[in-house]
């Protein structure tokens, strides 16, 4: 076999292979003569079909099948061979015929980059720490609560909190709606689901009221010809209604799954609950930090532009309804945030090499039960990840991305930063 390597990129190779033909022709024999054996076609007895028939009905089949075979060993020899670590599988051209008493092709692929040493100590990290308080859970209960209200009927004016029924009409313009009667809607007043201006008008009326007055509609309003527009709003209040929470007692226990309704048991669960949210993502927290750090520390890093380009994709989908494919000028936008993903990506799994960190299975198995555990059956679930190997891969991954990231953090110039829970699970946007 002979193999030369051509350099057509900063990180694009393009590998000749040269085997010889007598190689393939051997092999096809062989494969030939092995179906002689076992073939049954009608008209002939078993292991009795002639060679000629074989080739005729199975010889294009064959040379095809042995060509890739082929191919494929001395490919994973040649890149052996040349010290090459592909990103994908290359781009193969041949055409399969001998020249000279041998066949070639060459296969177009990209490399891994040459990684620079990581100065960790450098990376100035602010590790996030918090845990969850008395305070907290109480604070969630409350929230559950909230989430499991009844609504009663009232004849006073309403008020924050309270649910209206009211029906309506805009008129902006020459423009009304609805076309002809009334639409009816309902909300709860300072929940968000209505614009501020709306809840402003519904605020202390009482069922029965009608009346007219001009509201500001919002520029991003669904209806685009009331968007942006200040338009004389009819309403008809049907029913105000306010909230009556349920008691914390053994029956609203039972709604999360404590069967006996005890207490005690269903606040360490919601404890637990809440620990488990923090963990996770005070994780997340730091590994995005952690790569950001050293996606800045080496932007100039080389890497291979499939990588980039695919992870690009994956960022401007998420932009477009599930199913369709972005528009180019979405993943053109989403590159610079996407090859800095792939920096990060890369530099994270050399480190793990270099270090020689073994995949934490008492870690992996931590997180197949948290994730599970957010399900109905977690049995199911874990049985899931376990019997489906890409599934498993991805979780591997993401349990080794946090080793790497707390390694970092070990090894950084790192300080801890205080925050409460609320601040850990609700951040304000700056």
């Amino acid at each position: 076999m002979q193999v030369s390597v051509e350099n057509v990129g900063k990180l694009e190779r393009k590998l000749t292979v040269k085997f010889p033909a007598e190689r393939f022709e051997s092999q096809v024999s062989a494969r030939i003569a092995e179906m002689g054996r076992t073939v049954r076609l009608k008209g002939f007895r078993p292991g009795k079909v002639p060679t000629t028939v074989i080739q005729q009905r199975f010889g294009a089949q064959v040379r095809g099948e042995v060509l890739s075979d082929l191919i494929g060993s001395t490919l994973r020899d040649a890149v052996n061979q040349e010290n090459l670590r592909p990103v994908a599988n290359p781009a193969v051209d041949t055409t399969g015929q001998p020249e000279n008493g041998e066949i070639s092709y060459t296969a177009t692929f990209e490399i891994m980059p040459e990684f620079p040493e990581v100065d960790v100590a450098a990376l100035e990290i602010q590790r996030p720490v918090a845990e969850v308080t008395d305070a907290d859970i109480e604070k969630m209960i409350e929230t559950l609560r909230a989430q499991r209200r009844s609504f009663d009927d009232v004849s006073r004016a309403s008020a924050e909190g309270d649910f209206v029924m009211f029906e309506y009409s805009a008129v902006a313009g020459d423009y009304r709606f609805p076309a002809e009667g009334l639409e009816r809607a309902g909300s709860v007043l300072g929940s968000g689901t209505l614009f501020k201006a709306l809840d402003e008008a519904l605020t202390g009326r009482s069922a029965g009221d009608e009346f007219d007055t001009d509201v500001a509609f919002p520029a991003d309003f669904r209806n685009e010809s009331l968007a942006g527009q200040t338009a004389k709003v009819s309403f008809k209040i049907v029913k105000v209604q306010e909230p009556k929470l349920p008691t914390v007692d053994g029956e609203f226990a039972k709604l999360f799954g404590i069967v006996d309704g005890d207490l005690e048991q269903f606040h360490k669960e919601v404890r637990n609950n809440l620990e488990r949210e923090l963990k996770a993502t005070l994780m997340a927290r730091l590994k995005s930090q952690v790569a950001e750090k050293l996606a800045d520390a080496h932007d100039g890093l080389e890497v291979p532009n499939i990588m980039v380009q695919s992870e690009a994709q994956q960022l401007a989908a998420g932009s477009v309804p599930r199913g369709q494919q972005p528009p180019p000028q979405l993943v053109e936008a989403a590159t610079p945030m996407a090859r800095k993903r792939v920096i990060a990506g890369l530099l994270m799994s050399e480190l793990a090499r270099k270090q020689e960190l073994k995949l934490d299975r008492i870690r992996l198995a931590e997180q197949l039960a948290a994730i599970a555990s957010t399900y109905e059956e977690p049995e199911k679930v874990i049985e899931l990840y376990n019997s489906d190997p890409q599934l498993m891969s991805g979780l591997q991954n993401r349990v080794m991305e946090d080793q790497v990231a707390l390694w970092v953090a070990d090894h950084a110039k790192t300080t801890d930063d205080k925050l409460s829970f609320d601040e850990v699970m609700r951040p304000v946007s700056a």
